[in-house]
């Protein structure tokens, strides 16, 4: 069983339209140990006692290269990185630092609304639009999955098709539908994935998405190791009676119980 450290980014400069998520890192780790839950995820992992999962704090900066550096003082072998964002533009340096660690090769399970493959967005190649055309271009993974995507434009369609990215859009998605993964897996779970009739607290509103249960049985269908994961894009700002805030908890027992199992 491997150590995990939690970290918080508190980073949102790379947000096209609404900042906010730089504040979300402490408030999850709030919304989890606010005694209105326990601590127990569905599989009957106490994450309250898992002495293998260790807090690092949260880290504020305004320089990837920063971010990758962290993220590389955390990653080992023996030791995993569960990240809480912040804008989806951290999830580039992130896995860079995963690809420099991890001697063998690994895949990506990408859960969000979008799929982040802009070449440029807004004239910024390090967008939150942006990361997963980075994470491909410099071949950092093997297979890159998309699933719940209900924005595809013909850009990003182009990107798809030029760097084999595998996409079930939202309009057609069952549970089935999503290959298996025979090497490892990096999670990134973008919270506008679930629609916002669940999950309000995001810069994007992207009605038709999942719902709170769909985005669990994703996870809990995980059957290969998850060598990281990062949970991004929750804007307190927008949340009401801290729905998302909540969820976004749940979510982060789920991830970390799957991680260590």
């Amino acid at each position: 069983m491997n150590k995990i450290s939690v970290l918080g980014v508190l980073y949102d400069q790379k947000s096209s339209f609404l900042k906010g998520p730089a504040l979300a890192p402490p408030l999850i780790r709030n919304y989890l140990h606010n005694g209105a839950s326990n601590l127990y995820a569905e599989n009957g992992m106490d994450i309250g006692n898992a002495s293998m999962i260790v807090d690092a704090g949260d880290f504020s900066t305004e320089n990837y290269a920063e971010i990758e550096a962290k993220a590389l003082e955390l990653i080992s072998e023996e030791s995993k990185l569960f990240t809480l964002g912040g804008d989806h533009s951290i999830s580039y340096p992130i896995i860079k630092a995963h690809h420099a660690v991890h001697s063998e090769s690994f895949d990506i399970l990408h859960i969000d609304a979008h799929s982040d493959l802009y070449d440029q967005y807004e004239g910024d190649g390090f967008s939150h639009a942006c990361p997963f055309a980075r994470v491909m271009e410099g071949k950092l993974a093997e297979r890159l999955v998309q699933v719940g995507i209900r924005t595809l434009n013909q850009h990003q369609k182009e990107q798809a098709e030029k760097f084999g990215v595998e996409i079930i859009q939202m309009k057609e998605y069952e549970l089935s539908a999503i290959p298996k993964f025979e090497r490892p897996i990096y999670l990134s779970l973008d919270m506008d994935a679930i629609d916002p009739a669940f999950a309000p607290g995001v810069s994007h509103h992207e009605p038709g998405g999942f719902t709170s249960r769909e985005v669990i049985q994703i996870i809990q269908q995980i059957d290969v190791p998850i060598i990281g994961a990062d949970l991004v894009e929750y804007n307190p700002i927008r949340d009401i009676n801290g729905i998302t805030g909540a969820l976004a908890a749940k979510l982060m027992k789920e991830i970390l119980s799957k991680m260590l199992s």
